[in-house]
């Protein structure tokens, strides 16, 4: 949930500092690039902090060394963030991001039958993740240069 939190969150602060004069945000469509960026490092620094045992548990049986799957999709996010906010890259890094949270999914289907927890608190269930992972999809593209 945190990773919404950050999204909402820092979309409307960039959103308003745009409005009131800071002409980088005067759109939202770099507002929304700024936040997904947010959402995407939030969500990659859980990858080497105290919740990296937790992702670990995530990954379903069957693929190899839980800890390299978690550095590798850490080491992408931030990949992703960086390459959103490169114009050339921008719509490559949007293209990858979405086919990585498709990657990352059948984690959170995993953790939600599994009953897995993150910090102490259960993963959401698997419809209230599902339609998360809609709306990180949906942000991530409307950030790309085809909605600029």
């Amino acid at each position: 949930m945190a990773p919404l939190i950050a999204l909402v969150t820092s979309f409307v602060i960039f959103r308003s500092v745009g409005l009131l004069g800071w002409t980088y945000f005067d759109s939202w469509h770099s507002s929304l690039q700024a936040a997904v960026v947010v959402m995407l490092l939030l969500a990659a620094s859980a990858h080497w902090g105290k919740r990296r045992q937790d992702l670990k548990r995530m990954v379903p049986p069957g693929f190899p060394n839980p800890a390299w799957v978690v550095s590798a999709t850490g080491v992408l996010e931030i990949a992703g963030a960086i390459g959103i906010l490169i114009p050339s890259l921008s719509l490559l890094a949007s293209i990858c991001l979405v086919l990585l949270l498709i990657a990352m999914f059948p984690a959170n289907i995993y953790a939600a039958k599994q009953g897995i927890t993150i910090g102490g608190q259960p993963v959401p269930k698997l419809g209230v993740r599902s339609l998360l992972q809609i709306v990180f999809i949906a942000a991530i593209l409307l950030s790309s240069p085809i909605f600029g």
